[in-house]
């Protein structure tokens, strides 16, 4: 039931805890908590920062005995927190259902995933917290919260940091079974993405660039991803006569045997809206990553700033991944109450390097409110100045959580 807590993904995080444990009843799962002076939750350890770390007791639930659940009146599932989105992609397409969306990864959890605002991209696609219907929490006395839809602070409780407590189980949304069809174009003319950006992001269900701020002249790939089922969107003009040779990997270079099939060739919703298939392994973790999410009225503003930065970022940038994600209502959601756009950076791993490219960065985006991925590397600032809940969502934790299990130094950071 208990091992060495070990690393993240990436393994620029040990852990501080002593053991790890992954109750497989929620019985024990309620017994850990409560006897747990210190306890937090860990997902697929997808995250860059500490926000997972505790010096007391990491808790897994993964091995927690929660059927996936399907609703089919209600179009509702109930799935395990700790349950991967692939596997309960897979479970629900068996049965004729999807999700709306996915992140470019499916090998990370659900709870983890919907705790810190993960999303994938589209200009009508919020993230994957706003699918989110119910929630399921054990606080720190043992208790079982139920959150719902009727709830008015269920939109504080799921993006939750993980500092109300263990998410054990949660509701989503679901729909009819779709297919979609992925497309990826090379070196698309970068003005006319400066230009166009709107008309091209919106022109497929879902769409993503990648850029790695080094061809003066291009954006190194678009990726859309289209619904069958929905009326045909006409190309934009700047990626016609663009469309890849052959299969694409987001980093220039690199195999794309791991990514999901491209080149028009429809597929179950599962195997296209992710970047990458399930049974691969992505990469070896050696990257690191940060995230932000502005206004996307900002996105060529934001571009050309982040552009103007490209000598001091090449050393340790891989690629940046621009996405849309459409705005929700929940307290801590980067995307809260606008729709945005997702400036992704993957970088190569190297802390130090990362650290010194940080703040020109984090200057740069920060005259657009620029909000920060909860789980990537980011330099911590006052909440309270990019989330109008953040108030709220104090007082939602201090009522759940009074004893401050919950609360790592990660969070104190941010002044919990």
């Amino acid at each position: 039931m208990s091992d060495a807590a070990g690393e993240n993904w990436s393994r620029n995080i040990r852990y501080s805890a002593d053991r790890i444990v992954a109750p497989r009843t929620l019985d024990e799962l309620r017994d850990v908590v409560a006897a747990s002076d210190s306890v937090k939750a860990l997902g697929s350890r997808h995250s860059f920062t500490r926000i997972a770390d505790t010096t007391g007791t990491l808790v897994s639930t993964a091995e927690l005995d929660v059927p996936v659940q399907v609703d089919a009146g209600r179009r509702r599932v109930r799935v395990g927190g700790g349950v991967r989105y692939g596997e309960l992609a897979q479970a629900l397409e068996k049965q004729g259902w999807a999700l709306a969306n996915l992140a470019s990864l499916p090998h990370i959890s659900v709870a983890g995933a919907v705790s810190t605002g993960t999303h994938g991209s589209g200009v009508a696609n919020r993230s994957l917290a706003a699918a989110v219907t119910g929630l399921d929490l054990v606080t720190s006395t043992g208790e079982l919260v139920r959150f719902t839809e009727q709830d008015d602070t269920l939109a504080g409780a799921v993006v939750g940091l993980g500092a109300l407590g263990v998410v054990a189980s949660v509701e989503l949304a679901i729909e009819p079974s779709y297919e979609i069809e992925q497309t990826v174009y090379d070196d698309v003319p970068l003005e006319a993405v400066r230009k166009s950006f709107d008309v091209i992001a919106g022109s497929a269900y879902s769409v993503s660039f990648f850029t790695t701020f080094q061809q003066d002249a291009y954006v190194d790939q678009v990726w859309r991803k289209q619904r069958t089922d929905a009326p045909p969107l006409p190309i934009p003009a700047a990626l016609r006569d663009r469309e890849a040779s052959g299969p694409r990997h987001p980093l220039p270079g690199v195999s794309a045997a791991a990514c999901t099939v491209q080149r028009g060739e429809a597929g179950a919703w599962l195997d296209r809206l992710p970047h990458f298939r399930l049974e691969f392994t992505p990469s070896n973790g050696e990257e690191l990553q940060s995230e932000f999410l502005l206004p996307i009225e900002d996105a060529a503003d934001a571009f050309d700033a982040i552009r103007a930065l490209s000598p001091k970022l090449a050393p340790v940038l891989q690629v940046c991944e621009i996405r849309t994600v459409a705005g929700d209502d929940l307290w801590l959601s980067p995307s809260s109450g606008r729709d945005s756009v997702a400036f992704h950076f993957t970088w190569r791993s190297d802390e130090e390097g990362v650290a010194a490219a940080l703040p020109a960065l984090e200057g740069a985006l920060a005259e657009f409110g620029a909000r920060p991925h909860w789980g990537k590397v980011f330099t911590p600032r006052d909440p309270a100045e990019l989330y109008p809940r953040w108030a709220d969502f104090v007082t939602l934790q201090r009522e759940l959580d009074p004893r401050g299990a919950f609360v790592n130094e990660y969070l104190r950071a941010l002044g919990l």
